[in-house]
């Protein structure tokens, strides 16, 4: 599913307009009927609801609900901010229009001084200031004092469309005082790309998606550089196992994972690999990993480092599909040495996790020579310590999509949404998984998973969006099975198989 720019989503609203032959006018008004809808199955007629309602058409929302509220035997208090002389748009002036005809409305129009209704937290404030066609950050003693006057109220705020004063996209350049903290966002059609970045959780409450049957065409025709992947996409991308094949049409690995007292990466690494499909896991660690490995995970061959604890030396002695290193291998020096001498002689795509970025981490000039095609999965930490320090998720998107593109790598940026982040510019967003997740090995499972879908012949950036939504919809399984509380990484591997089972199950 495409995630559009609020470029994107103009150019679709004016395709919509124009197919159906409507005006803007009545989408405003499926769009309020769409948000009313919302406010009356959660608040009887009674509830005390105060809208705030801007110049722009996000206000002409607002006040539009407030006159289908009134119809429904509400009695909200009203105060569009038309601070400015003929400030208002078209629609928004219309819907003033409307309202103003009815008596059961405290309707006022603020257009010089404004005393603010006192508030508190038994009230519903409707927040409609301003959309995601919001052209530059809230400032000064006007919105932006209200703005801080709700958030301080302790009332239940719901926004229209997004919480006024954040950006759709990009939001480095906002004050956060000066953005509402709503409680609930009911956005239109599509989820705003903001609304994947952790930092911006405080200000969206709940989100929902109302509907308003915009062009399909439209949809379709519009491009975008940013997708969220989901169910109905994995399925789609899932190849059929062949009724005569050996382990060899899916695949070898080699796994470089695990030294003394880190066994446990690596060996949910390969649980996660062989649970993922592939066809033989081979698993290159310290040989006082030989008995772990063996007793752990025996489908797996071992392959001994010339370290007793440590892996040393990294030669290939057999033409793996893929390669990946990492987990558990630890970042000293003689491990750091082996991932240099093997980073600058490996020609092939590999995939790179964990204590492997640790290493590049510590002699950076390393990030010049990973082959073509490889791909890295940082987290948050890990990813700064390859790129320098970031303020938040969306820096650290930005930075990757050029990353990506200036060393021709795949940049996974994992989280509670997952990014991956391709070098054409290209960006996946994960929409399964649970906090339950958040637990010690989960990256360790996804690189066995990811490294096992490239094996099967999947090409890498495919095996990473896959990868990483069959990892969480494990996760989510087994967050079902356990709670959240209970989920270990071990639980997210042993769910693999059974999560690509349910994931081609048709949709019901």
């Amino acid at each position: 599913m495409k995630i559009f720019t609020n470029d994107g989503i103009r150019r679709i609203e004016e395709k919509t307009l124009e197919q159906e032959d409507i005006s803007r006018l009545d989408m405003m008004e499926r769009a309020a009927e769409a948000v009313t809808y919302e406010i009356v199955t959660r608040w009887r007629p009674a509830q005390r609801i105060v809208i705030f309602a801007g110049p722009g058409n996000n206000g002409g929302d607002a006040l539009a609900v407030a006159r289908l509220l009134s119809g429904q035997g509400y009695r909200p208090e009203v105060y569009l901010f038309n601070v400015r002389s003929s400030q208002l748009s078209q629609c928004c002036m219309a819907n003033r229009d409307r309202l103003a005809e009815l008596d059961d409305v405290d309707f006022t129009e603020v257009v010089q001084q404004f005393n603010p209704p006192e508030l508190g937290p038994s009230d519903v404030v409707i927040d409609g200031l301003f959309g995601s066609g919001l052209r530059a950050p809230l400032s000064g003693r006007g919105y932006a004092s209200l703005v801080q006057y709700i958030n301080d109220s302790e009332a239940f705020v719901v926004s229209i469309d997004v919480p006024s004063g954040l950006f759709g996209e990009w939001n480095l350049g906002t004050d956060p005082r000066n953005i509402i903290r709503a409680n609930l966002t009911l956005t239109f059609e599509f989820r705003r790309l903001s609304f994947f970045f952790a930092e911006n959780a405080k200000y969206l409450g709940q989100v929902k998606v109302l509907g308003l049957e915009m062009s399909e065409d439209a949809k379709a025709s519009t491009q975008s550089d940013f997708y969220l992947m989901e169910r109905e996409d994995a399925r789609e991308l899932i190849l059929p196992r062949e009724v005569f094949s050996n382990k060899y049409d899916y695949g070898t690995i080699l796994l470089v994972a695990g030294s003394y007292g880190m066994m446990g990466a690596a060996v949910l690494a390969a649980r996660a690999a062989m649970r993922t499909g592939a066809g033989l896991v081979t698993v290159h660690a310290p040989r006082c990993g030989y008995n772990v490995m063996q007793t752990a995970v025996p489908e797996a061959l071992f392959e001994p480092d010339l370290g007793e604890y440590l892996t040393s030396q990294i030669d290939l002695n057999h033409p793996f599909s893929v390669v990946a290193l990492g987990p558990g291998i630890g970042r000293n020096d003689e491990t750091v040495d082996a991932i240099d001498q093997f980073i600058k002689t490996f020609r092939r795509p590999c995939l790179l996790d964990a204590d492997a970025l640790g290493c590049i981490a510590r002699r950076p000039m390393l990030l010049k020579s990973i082959p073509k095609g490889s791909v890295i999965t940082p987290h948050a930490s890990e990813f700064d310590m390859l790129f320098g320090p970031h303020q938040n998720d969306e820096e650290r998107l930005k930075r990757a999509i050029d990353m990506s593109r200036f060393y021709s790598i795949t940049i996974v940026l994992k989280g509670h949404y997952t990014m991956t982040v391709r070098p054409d510019g290209k960006v996946y967003i994960n929409s399964s998984g649970n906090p339950g997740m958040a637990t010690g090995g989960s990256g360790d499972v996804l690189t066995g998973v990811i490294a096992a879908l490239i094996a099967q012949g999947y090409a890498p950036d495919v095996a990473v969006a896959l990868g990483v939504y069959l990892h969480g919809f494990a996760g989510d399984l087994a967050a079902a099975e356990h709670g959240e509380a209970g989920v270990m990484a071990g639980d997210i591997a042993d769910m693999m198989g059974r999560a690509i089972r349910e994931v081609l199950r048709p949709a019901r």
